[in-house]
């Protein structure tokens, strides 16, 4: 089994390279459905190994001058506390329960079909506030907006592990439509650091992470993504999003039903 477990982290890791989405959104579903894995088990796994591969991505935006720290303080500033409250939540209604597992799920389902819809029209939605600036947010609203959408995602990415990539990026854009895609990517990657780590730390404490799954996942995941971000460029972009979204469309389903 550790050598399905190594494949399976292999996989997500070549598709994450090819296209900057998809950890936890393939993971998480992967290690439910395919290998039977309890869904709390299988998000804080998830949580532990983003947190852990997001660093270096941090690091090497950070190298880059990529990343808007304003953003990232006040997206913080709401997830934290709300990953924080989503995890003593779990503890108080029984956490690895068969009651609890099925929420998540759920949980897992409705942010998987998120991502779906942040792949398929963040770019649409970006070229249309770019053409309105007068429908851009300003100031204190902003900061604000801000704050409430990292509360969104604290409380979406402790319970599925899913919501901190393409989510994310999504309502970057939709609340910053003049960052560059650069500064998108290094910025959502960036919060996600202490967020994911704050997750894990939670369902550590309630027990759901298995660190041998966990070891395995990287040691495949690790040349998956290299692997995948040196082959990014002979891939159409759009036919691997397409793909993408069909196949996370289909497992929302399968969790569903």
């Amino acid at each position: 089994m550790t050598v399905s477990y190594v494949v399976s982290g292999f996989a997500v890791g070549l598709l994450v390279g090819l296209t900057g989405v998809g950890g936890g959104s393939l993971m998480t579903p992967l290690l439910t459905l395919l290998f039977g894995i309890h869904p709390s088990v299988a998000v804080g796994t998830d949580l532990a190994f983003a947190s852990l591969t997001k660093v270096a991505g941090t690091a090497a935006h950070r190298w880059r001058g990529t990343v808007r720290w304003d953003i990232v303080k006040r997206l913080s500033l709401g997830a934290l506390p709300a990953a924080v409250a989503t995890a003593l939540i779990l503890k108080y209604l029984g956490g690895i329960s068969a009651e609890i597992g099925k929420i998540i799920r759920y949980a897992i389902a409705v942010s998987v079909l998120l991502t779906v819809i942040a792949l398929l029209f963040k770019g649409k939605l970006q070229r249309w506030l770019n053409a309105r600036p007068e429908k851009h947010l300003q100031g204190n609203n902003l900061a604000l907006a801000t704050v409430i959408a990292g509360v969104v995602l604290g409380v979406l990415v402790t319970m599925s592990s899913i919501g901190a990539g393409a989510v994310g990026a999504t309502i970057l854009v939709l609340l910053y439509p003049r960052l560059s895609p650069a500064e998108v990517a290094g910025t959502d990657i960036a919060y996600a650091v202490p967020l994911t780590a704050i997750a894990a730390l939670g369902h550590w404490w309630l027990g759901s992470i298995d660190w041998i799954l966990l070891g395995s996942l990287l040691l495949g995941s690790i040349p998956g993504i290299t692997l995948g971000s040196l082959a990014a460029r002979a891939v159409p972009e759009k036919f691997l999003r397409g793909l993408l979204a069909v196949t996370l469309t289909t497992v929302a389903v399968k969790l569903i039903y």
